[in-house]
C-alpha cells in the first residue's frame, strides 16, 4: 500500500509517497495534465494498491483527478479544504509539508472527503453557471447605464428602459460625443450577452425537458426548468443525503447554533455551503411565499416574529426539504399546481421547438 498526498495548483503538483508506517519514499513535482497524471501512474506500479489524495482547488484538481481514478488499484478521495484544517492552520505552510500532511491524513484514513460529481453532473453544472455569470454581467452593465443617466438627471416614463421603447430611448438621448460613445457600447454589449444567454437557454431547456427530476421539480411555485436544472445538478444524487437534514446543511440554509451552558441561541443561516442552491431558493422563495398558499402562511407567522428577510429564508429552507422529499421518493410535490405545471411544460417545449425549427 501506498499513501499519496497531492497539492494541487494551476501548473504543478506537489506529490508526497509514503508507505504505512508513515516513512517518506518520495517527493516528486509533476505538471498538472493528463500526462503528469500518467507519470505518477508508472510511478507507482510496483505496488498493488494506493491511496490517493487531492485538496479540492476550484477545477484544477480535475484533469490529475479523473486519469488517476480510471487506473486499477487506486483510490483517489478529494479532501474538503474547509475541513482539513491542519494544512489551513499550519504554522510552517509550504506545498512539500501541504503535500506530507495530505498523505499523512490519507494513511490514517483521516480525510473529510468531498463530493465529487459525475463528468456528466460537472458538464451541466458549468453550462447553468455560465448562464447565471452571464446574467450577473448584463445586471453590472445596466448598472452602468443607470449611472450614465443619473449623471445628467435623464428619466423616462417607461416602466422598462430596457425593453423595445426603452433602447430606443436610449439611443435617441442627446449626449456629449464621449457620453454617447459609452452609453452605445453598453448597449452593444449588453445586446450580446442576451444573444449569449439565449444560446445558453436553448442548451439548458433541451437537457431539462427529458429529465423526470426536473419536471419533479417544475410542480413548485417559483421553480421553473433553469432553477430545477441547477437544484438537480448541484444537489447530485439525492441518496448521498441520509436526511433532508443534511442537504440543508450542505447548501447553507441552516441556522447557526451558538451554546455555552444550558443557553442555546439560534442566529442567521450560516451560508456556509454550496452558494448556488441556496442563491436560487431565495430567488424562488420571493415567488413562492405569495402564491403558495401553504407557504404564504408560513411566511406570514414568520415575518411577523422575525422579518422579511429571515421569512425568506426560512421559506427557502423549507422548500428545501419539500425537495428532498420529492426527489427521494420520487413523488409530486402536495402543494403542485397543475395548470401551472403544464404552462411551465409548454413554455419549455416551444423553446425546445422553436430552435429545431431554426436550423
Amino acid at each position: 500500500m501506498m499513501n499519496v498526498g497531492i497539492d494541487v495548483h494551476k501548473k504543478r503538483c506537489q506529490v508526497c509517497l509514503k508507505d504505512d508506517r508513515g516513512r517518506m519514499v518520495e517527493e516528486l513535482t509533476i505538471p498538472n495534465s493528463t500526462e503528469g497524471a500518467f507519470q505518477l501512474a508508472k510511478l507507482l506500479e510496483g505496488y498493488e494498491e494506493a491511496r490517493i489524495v487531492l485538496e479540492s482547488t476550484g477545477n484544477l484538481w480535475v484533469r490529475i483527478y479523473d486519469t488517476l481514478n480510471q487506473q486499477p488499484g487506486f483510490k483517489v478521495v478529494l479532501a474538503n479544504p474547509n475541513k482539513t484544517r491542519i494544512i489551513a492552520e499550519a504554522k510552517i505552510k509550504n506545498d512539500r509539508m501541504d503535500a506530507r500532511v495530505l498523505a499523512d491524513l490519507v494513511r490514517a484514513d483521516l480525510v473529510a472527503e468531498s463530493y465529487v460529481p459525475s463528468k456528466e453532473i460537472r458538464e451541466q453544472r458549468a453550462l447553468l453557471r455560465q448562464r447565471r455569470a452571464l446574467v450577473e454581467d448584463t445586471v453590472t452593465i445596466k448598472n452602468r447605464i443607470h449611472n450614465l443617466l443619473d449623471k445628467y438627471d435623464l428619466r423616462s416614463d417607461l416602466t422598462d428602459i430596457f425593453g423595445k421603447q426603452g433602447r430606443e430611448w436610449l439611443r435617441s438621448l442627446q449626449l456629449p460625443s464621449i457620453e454617447r460613445t459609452i452609453l452605445d457600447v453598453n448597449l452593444k454589449q449588453l445586446e450580446s450577452l442576451e444573444a449569449l444567454i439565449e444560446t445558453l437557454t436553448v442548451k439548458i431547456a433541451k437537457e431539462a425537458i427529458n429529465q423526470p427530476d426536473v419536471k419533479l421539480l417544475m410542480g413548485f411555485t417559483g421553480i421553473d426548468y433553469y432553477s430545477a436544472m441547477l437544484l438537480v445538478n448541484e444537489i447530485g444524487p439525492i441518496d448521498r443525503f441520509p436526511s433532508a437534514k443534511k442537504l440543508v446543511s450542505y447548501a447553507g440554509l441552516a441556522p447557526g447554533i451558538r451554546q455555552s451552558a444550558s443557553h442555546t441561541v439560534h442566529g442567521r443561516i450560516t451560508r456556509d455551503g454550496n452558494k448556488y442552491i441556496r442563491w436560487i431558493l431565495i430567488e424562488a422563495a420571493q415567488n413562492a411565499y405569495r402564491f403558495d398558499p401553504k407557504l404564504r402562511g408560513f411566511y406570514l407567522r414568520v415575518a411577523a416574529k422575525r422579518g422579511h428577510q429571515k421569512a425568506i429564508a426560512a421559506v427557502a429552507r423549507k422548500m428545501l426539504v419539500s425537495i428532498y422529499h420529492v426527489l427521494k421518493r420520487q413523488e409530486v410535490y402536495h402543494g403542485q399546481r397543475d395548470d401551472l405545471l403544464e404552462r411551465k411544460i409548454r413554455r419549455l417545449q416551444r423553446i425546445v421547438d422553436s430552435s429545431l425549427q431554426a436550423r
